[in-house]
């Protein structure tokens, strides 16, 4: 894969905007709201805030780590399992179907990669699941259980996207690319393969 940094960097940009813009909307509509003085809708604009302030927090500091210039966070293995399980709980309806990790991380330099195995395989669940990962000395090994309801369309897209032909909506996948991309540049090789689910291999 021979993305230009400046697509990279496109998609990067244009997958979190698309993250983050529906609660950015709903802190902005609860502030309307409260402008407009009305005290009817109080409750109502409380949980509106309370719940979109902390999937942005949660989200953000997710991005921060995945994305972002690495910082000392990256390093310990109990943040970063924290960040990315707060990271899953924004997703779908997190209270019926949640989406849970068990995450054996080592202080290895892979956590960032990690962090972007974890949410292309959250990005392939339908309705909850469980994410194991499993970080050795120069390798990764996560998978989601077959037990579990995938889209296999997702995942034939990113098996694509590892021969090289890339989606038409990229930013989508961007985490994945972005991971491909980095891992390639470690002079490293993913794999996906099915067992009993879909398991990524990094080595």
């Amino acid at each position: 894969m021979n993305l230009p940094i400046e697509k990279i960097s496109e998609i990067i940009s244009t997958r979190i905007s698309h993250d983050m813009v529906g609660n950015i909307g709903a802190v902005s509509n609860a502030v309307e709201l409260l402008e407009e003085g009305d005290m009817d809708f109080l409750s109502d604009i409380k949980s509106i805030l309370k719940v979109s302030s902390s999937v942005l927090s949660a989200r953000m500091k997710f991005f921060r780590l995945s994305f972002g210039l690495g910082n000392s966070d990256l390093k310990d293995t109990a943040k970063v399992r924290e960040i990315s399980q707060n990271y899953l709980n924004t997703l779908g309806n997190a209270k019926q179907s949640p989406i849970k990790l068990e995450a054996h991380l080592q202080e290895n330099g892979l956590n960032r990669e990690a962090m972007l195995t974890i949410m292309s395989l959250a990005d392939t669940i339908i309705k909850g699941g469980k994410i194991e990962i499993e970080t050795a000395q120069n390798s990764i090994a996560a998978v989601v259980s077959s037990e579990y309801t995938l889209s296999e369309e997702k995942i034939n897209t990113m098996k694509e996207i590892l021969k090289g032909n890339l989606p038409e909506n990229l930013s989508l996948y961007a985490p994945f690319i972005y991971l491909a991309t980095r891992v390639q540049g470690k002079g490293k090789k993913i794999e996906l393969k099915d067992m009993e689910g879909l398991a990524v291999l990094i080595r």
